[in-house]
């Protein structure tokens, strides 16, 4: 088997990029089976499972792979500068209080729900707690809050940051989804019901009217097709942006290099990695460019060379997966079902207490869950003219996902 083994990345790279191109034309076509079966399994997980089968069977080798040290290195830090630099700041905090409040109570439930939920199934099984601390669940765990903040970018990099194994992280992918796309679901049907929650919540719903006048404002101008000055220009930022962050992320490193014995005792090892800092000085580089008219870049396609270069890291990702190691973990499940229900709780007490209506729940919430792909959707379910709600709040989980997740993993540490 070891002859017929791929082992130039130039192949394994073309292989993987004719294989996104199936799913992304697959993904968006009307036919049912596609439909219905990436209604149960998300592409993003095929981007996963597809190249574990091939290094399961020995067809190609992550291990000896350049291709996953390279996009962590690369492509990673250039989508998060990418989409964050794109992020509409004004038009997101001229949704009004109402609607940043519920979103920020939703995103705290998140941040403080994992360790919360983590300790309370470490209380009630001893065996599960001792298997935590063994497979150090917590490493995967924080990978959620990435997700649930911030989306597939913000995952990944906490993957890297924090040495998830390929092993634990696509259980933790798979319970991801199966909580993630359940909550949806109910979101759906509460938007059927919403005066009957809004009753229950005492809510003002004028102050949806305020927010679809604000929406107008958001309105720019529509996409043009990119020429050769437009996307030179989107890889030079995205690029560029990553040797700015590499060479600084070098530096801070090396400062923080002689106090690494007191990081650790603390709980920041981590800040001494230059990866962490790598990502930081990407994110924050994106959010300042956010204020700049590089922002403008979204109307020439630069969320989709993003959104590529994540899928891309994923299937390098998953090259390095052996999927005859893989087992069901319902310990991690019941982990995660009860955050789920922690940040649903923050949510609905936040909006009882300001009276926000349901939607500004929904949407928020899925903003924080689903992001871009599903926070329109849910806000479109509720009025067609309120589906820019969702991708603004939805941006806003870019923004925040890394740093929440770091906050987070701390938190998970004093637990495990």
């Amino acid at each position: 088997m070891e002859n017929w083994q791929i082992k130039n990345d130039a192949i394994i790279a073309g292989l993987f990029l004719i294989t996104l191109a199936g799913l992304f034309y697959t993904s968006e076509s009307n036919n049912k089976f596609w439909k219905k079966l990436y209604g149960i399994v998300p592409p993003l997980l095929f981007c996963y499972l597809i190249p574990g089968f091939l290094n399961s069977y020995h067809i190609i080798n992550g291990e000896t792979s350049g291709l996953y040290s390279f996009s962590t290195k690369y492509l990673l830090p250039a989508s998060l500068i990418l989409l964050l630099s794109t992020a509409n700041l004004k038009a997101i905090f001229g949704l009004g209080s109402k609607a940043l409040i519920t979103f920020f109570a939703g995103s705290v439930g998140i941040i403080i729900g994992g360790p919360i939920a983590l300790g309370l199934v470490s209380l009630g099984s001893e065996t599960f707690s001792q298997a935590a601390q063994d497979g150090e669940y917590w490493k995967g765990l924080v990978t959620i809050t990435g997700s649930w903040i911030g989306g597939s970018s913000s995952q990944l990099a906490l993957k890297e940051i924090y040495g998830c194994s390929e092993e634990l992280f696509v259980i933790i992918l798979v319970i991801d989804a199966l909580v993630a796309n359940t909550w949806t679901a109910l979101l759906f049907y509460g938007a059927s019901i919403t005066k009957k929650i809004d009753k229950w919540l005492g809510a003002d719903v004028n102050s949806i009217e305020e927010v679809k006048n604000n929406i107008l404002k958001y309105k720019e101008t529509k996409d043009k097709p990119a020429d050769l000055k437009d996307l030179t220009f989107i890889l030079a930022v995205g690029f560029g942006g990553t040797a700015i962050a590499h060479a600084a992320s070098g530096f801070i490193a090396q400062l923080f290099l002689p106090h690494k014995a007191w990081l650790i005792s603390h709980g920041l090892e981590p800040f001494s990695s230059q990866f962490l800092w790598l990502i930081l000085f990407s994110t924050s580089i994106g959010i300042v460019l956010s204020f700049t008219k590089v922002r403008k870049m979204e109307k020439l396609g630069s969320t989709d060379f993003a959104t590529l270069f994540i899928y891309f890291l994923i299937m390098t990702i998953g090259m390095r997966l052996d999927l005859f190691n893989i087992g069901a973990n319902p310990g991690i499940l019941a982990v995660t079902v009860i955050w789920m229900f922690i940040h649903i709780a923050f949510m609905l007490v936040a909006a009882k207490i300001i009276k926000a209506p349901f939607f500004f729940v929904a949407v928020g919430s899925q903003a924080n869950i689903g992001g871009v792909a599903t926070a329109p959707a849910v806000a479109a379910a509720f009025h067609p003219s309120l589906a820019p709600v969702g991708v603004l709040l939805a941006v806003l989980s870019h923004v925040i996902g890394t740093y929440a997740g770091i906050v987070s993993a701390w938190l998970m540490g004093f637990v495990n």
